[in-house]
């Protein structure tokens, strides 16, 4: 064994150049997987530090003790709590002092007009809370609020709108009020909680604009005396509690609120990156296989040799391994640190996108760097494995051949196991999509796709290098010609190294169809249910934004120009023991607005008792026009309604309709999320248009829109997510790319005394270069077409598979544009992968290329 690994690092040392695209695509697979494993425990560690400080100076939160959970919500929906039991809990032993804590949206107006905030993190506003310990907010500059109007923002926010202490702006709650600002707050040192955005009021103005009536608060805030414990706080809080509210302590609080961070959307991004690092790690085993199969096709002679002078299988075996393991070790090292950068540079670039992350020191564990070393040792170990096999058993009488190319072709039985394996990566999917809609069968369908196709790859080789490379022969003559021989030599070879750029460019793909799907879905839903001409809307997503007045829709229907205007609230409710949404507005004015397909029964009628629910949910519940259903609302009362009307299409309406009479006993803050205007006949879309805009200035000035721009506002997240996408998968291209350069290289080490002799008939440097390159740009277009049809299938996969999954109705979209922009970058990757290699052997000296053996 100690023979071997001396010859395997006398070998690495002579041969440092054929191993540098292994290293580079170790390292980066290593890079990425650690910077995300480095960036979670980061975002966990910070996460958990803002939210202890938030509770830091609260021992106890008296709260109700149940919520309304909707589906897609992470979190409840609470009653509001009595600020009467204010008094009942100062009394309680071991109480040092008690604070209403009143919290609703509040969106802040920049000094040029502009929204502040609202693109995922919360847009918070509450009554100031005059004990400094209770508030998770300190008072940096200025003063509290003490009469109506007066308002403190953090820092942060007010930096970003370009406000001062002493501006007057707009504060949209959702009605929009007018607010001077006298002090600027920060959050633990900072200038605000991560990327949310915060306004603390008077406890008047609080309660008037955030809350259904005076005399209610999200929470009791509860601080103890000294000698005090947080547990026994909340004992000695518990008996003095009604029915229905519960005290909890401020260390639980914050726990609850890291866990629910980690539950949902942390363990969703987290795993967003980690489906990433695999992507990349998948292709860059096809180019370590590649790299250590043509490096034992190189040394067939040399192993010979070896084995004619006594060395066993076993050891030629080992000293191919012992060399990968060398290289696995250095590269996954110099991962780790790489991967540390990378989680730096992630921990910058997302909050400046307009992810909620919060600042915080980068967290390096010991699982997040023994994982990724340990995942990129077995890697390149995994993926020498073979070709180190095929090492030990070659035979000594090899040493007496002239060359040792590899010139492999597609086995009989390739042909026969991938053909199966698309037929049965055909039925499984067809099944999943069509037969019985199930996401994980699609998924298995889809996986087995992937395995025929890295399968069938060098049975396809042959007839796709010949069919792309057929225009060469006329375009650039015998250069041409010999290229696309070349790329032929080894279907194997020419297959295992676009393979690894067809995985990259179908996972592109992938997102790009369904990106462009979701766009056709957002459009073809407006199309069908949106009947409006205008459309007034607050662009947010996440929990950020604060909605529209009420009355906005009002004060729109009184002008002249309008036919109808109707609002789309948003409210919660049990219905037979599941949180479901309910929208509330007028359903009359919602009728002539929606498309809401065949209805059952009548709009009219609803009142404050009378309910309409769609097909779907009707025939789930097994209720009809005429039937009783019980609601139970955060309030805690419970109330029967009667199904009046059973209509056809939810999309926009959503699946449960009530009116504002009916919803008003038990509102909280009151908000709607869009109001679509119809304009009466004659009226033009511009001033039409202008009369909504006019009206829409003094509610905070949302953004009007048409019925396109809408639709294409509305699915304007998924550009950004396919951005995001294409920047992760930039990674995975890129270590593609690395393996087809490094095959090129090895190749024309391998070519060298072919490459002399054709150098000695008259092949000037310029026909050198451009036989190597167009070499490489057969085969990144073999790779970049097998990776456009692959992920155009899974494409249609994944959107057939969610529609049958879905209660909304997918459209499906190839985007002819952007599928030719990856086309096309894909070939042109190839042509710059081959660069280096042609210039290398257009450099060669010829009689010493001759001389090679």
């Amino acid at each position: 064994m100690n023979a071997s690994v001396r010859i395997s690092v006398s070998s690495l040392r002579a041969h440092k150049r054929r191993f540098a695209g292994t290293f580079l695509a170790v390292l980066l697979g290593v890079a990425f997987l650690a910077g995300t494993l480095v960036m979670g425990d980061t975002l966990r560690a910070s996460f958990d530090t803002m939210f202890g400080n938030a509770t830091s100076g609260t021992d106890a939160v008296v709260r109700s003790a149940g919520t309304i959970t909707t589906p897609g919500e992470s979190q409840g929906v609470r009653q509001p709590v009595d600020t009467g039991l204010v008094s009942a809990v100062e009394k309680a032993p071991g109480v040092a002092a008690a604070e209403p804590d009143i919290q609703g949206a509040g969106q802040l107006v920049g000094a040029n007009g502009k929204p502040i905030g609202g693109q995922g993190p919360p847009t918070l506003a509450g009554n100031w809370i005059d004990d400094p310990k209770l508030n998770s907010y300190q008072l940096a500059e200025g003063r509290a609020p003490s009469k109506s109007g007066e308002v403190v923002v953090n820092r942060g926010a007010a930096e970003k709108g370009d406000l001062r202490i002493g501006d007057t702006t707009t504060l949209r709650t959702p009605d929009p009020v007018k607010v001077t600002i006298v002090g600027l707050a920060t959050f633990g040192g900072e200038d605000g909680m991560a990327q949310v955005t915060y306004t603390g009021m008077t406890r008047s103005d609080a309660e008037k604009y955030l809350t259904a009536k005076p005399g209610e608060a999200a929470s009791i805030l509860v601080r103890a005396g000294p000698g005090t414990g947080q547990q026994e706080l909340v004992d000695a809080l518990t008996p003095v509690l009604p029915k229905g509210v519960e005290a909890i302590t401020g260390q639980e609080l914050a726990e609850e609120n890291t866990d629910m961070i980690s539950g949902q959307f942390l363990s969703l991004f987290t795993t967003f990156l980690l489906v990433f690092s695999g992507v990349a790690l998948l292709v860059a085993t096809f180019s370590i296989h590649n790299t250590f199969a043509i490096v034992v096709a190189q040394r067939t002679r040399e192993n010979a040799l070896l084995r004619a002078l006594g060395a066993s299988r076993r050891q030629v075996t080992a000293s191919t391994l012992v060399e990968a393991s060398v290289v696995a070790v250095v590269a996954s090292a110099a991962g780790l640190a790489g991967g540390i950068g990378i989680a730096a540079g992630l921990q910058a670039l997302f909050p400046a996108i307009g992810f909620p992350f919060p600042e915080g020191d980068l967290v390096i564990s010991g699982l997040s760097m023994i994982l990724p070393l340990a995942v990129g040792i077995l890697v390149c170990l995994g993926s020498a494995l073979l070709p180190a096999v095929r090492a030990g058993r070659t035979a000594p009488l090899a040493a007496l051949r002239e060359t040792a190319v590899d010139h492999s072709g597609a086995s009989r039985t390739r042909a026969v196991v991938g053909t199966g394996l698309a037929a049965l990566a055909v039925a499984v999917t067809l099944t999943g999509v069509i037969v019985s809609p199930s996401l994980w069968l699609a998924g298995s369908g889809a996986i087995l796709a992937l395995a025929a196709f890295v399968v069938l790859g060098p049975v396809a080789s042959t007839t796709a290098v010949r069919v792309l490379g057929s225009p060469l022969d006329k375009l650039r003559g015998v250069t041409g010609g010999l290229a696309r021989r070349n790329a032929l030599r080894s279907p194997k070879r020419t297959a295992a190294t676009a393979s690894a750029l067809m995985i990259g460019v179908a996972v592109v793909s992938l997102f790009t169809v369904f990106g462009a799907s979701l766009k056709a879905t957002m459009d073809q839903t407006v199309s069908r249910s949106f009947a409006g001409d205008v459309a007034v809307s607050t662009p947010s997503f996440g929990a950020g934004g604060s909605g529209l007045s009420p009355r906005l829709a009002p004060a729109i229907a009184e002008r002249p120009e309008i036919d109808t205007a109707v609002g789309l609230g948003r409210g919660v409710a049990e219905v037979d023991g599941e949180g479901r949404a309910l929208t509330v507005t007028d359903p009359v004015a919602l009728e002539r607005t929606f498309d809401l397909g065949n209805v059952q029964g009548s709009m009219r009628d609803l009142g404050d008792d009378g309910i309409a629910i769609t097909g779907s949910e009707a025939d789930k519940l097994g209720l009809k026009t005429g039937d009783t259903a019980q609601l139970a609302f955060t309030d805690g009362k419970k109330q029967t309604f009667t199904v009046r009307a059973v209509y056809g299409r939810s999309e926009l309406a959503g699946d449960y309709v009530i009116t504002r009479d009916a919803w008003a006993p038990h509102r909280t803050q009151d908000s709607d999320t869009l109001v679509a205007v119809t304009f009466k006949g004659g009226v033009s879309a511009a001033d039409g248009k202008a009369a909504v805009e006019k009206v829409a200035t003094a509610y905070g000035n949302p953004e009007v829109q048409t019925r396109d721009e809408y639709a294409q506002s509305s699915a304007g997240g998924i550009d950004m997510m396919l951005t995001l996408v294409y920047a992760l998968l930039a990674l995975a291209v890129l270590i593609a790319l690395l393996g087809i350069a490094n095959t090129l290289t090895l190749a024309v080490h391998e070519r060298t005394r072919e490459l002399g002799l054709l150098r000695a008939v008259g092949q000037t440097r310029a026909q050198l270069r451009a036989m190597v390159r167009w070499e490489s740009v057969l085969v990144a277009a073999f790779g970049t077409v097998g990776g456009l049809a692959l992920g155009g299938f899974l494409g249609w996969v994944l959107v057939k598979a969610s529609d049958g999954a879905s209660d909304s109705a997918f459209a499906f979209a190839m985007p002819p544009f952007q599928l030719t922009v990856v086309a096309l970058v894909g070939v042109a990757a190839g042509a710059l992968a081959g660069l280096r290699p042609a210039r290398r052997a257009a450099r060669l000296d010829v009689l010493r290329a001759i001389a090679t053996e």
